[in-house]
């Protein structure tokens, strides 16, 4: 079972068009949550994504609580810089779900506290906000494969 990729709210393009073409290298699902900052048919979003869109397993939800509802019972994690506990302590399976805010704003924060005991942060040092939304996938990403030994 892959790995799920969720973004929350996607504003930058080119990002979502590298987060794609990551989960067809890596088998992953990606899950965009409306509302989108581009269309799905955006030249940055189809070059970042380069020729491998059509292979992409997508799916898009209309909102978060659609996404919640068709998703209730799986196993999510949240990604944030306002998380205190680091990405490494997390024992990844197979089929997770791996939830990421915009890039401008990060997930809200009524959502990481409802989800607290499930929310982390990738360490960084002080002299930046955030690492980019699509390095930030990957890290997290390779870290459950490098766990659970997919692809």
């Amino acid at each position: 079972m892959p790995f799920h990729i969720v973004l929350y709210e996607p504003e930058i393009p080119s990002n979502t068009g590298n987060i794609g073409r990551l989960c067809v290298g890596t088998h992953s699902v990606l899950h965009l949550i409306k509302p989108m900052k581009f269309l799905l048919n955006d030249k940055y979003l189809k070059r970042a994504g380069l020729d491998y869109w059509d292979k992409l397993d997508l799916e898009v939800h209309d909102s978060w609580a659609a996404f919640l509802k068709k998703y209730e019972e799986a196993n999510k994690y949240y990604f944030s810089t306002k998380a205190q506990k680091q990405y490494t302590e997390i024992s990844f399976c197979d089929g997770d779900f791996l939830i990421f805010g915009p890039e401008t704003r990060g997930l809200p924060e009524i959502i990481l506290h409802e989800h607290w005991e499930n929310s982390y942060t990738i360490p960084m040092t002080k002299e930046i906000r955030s690492i980019n939304l699509s390095n930030s996938v990957a890290i997290v990403l390779y870290e459950g494969i490098r766990q659970v030994g997919l692809v």
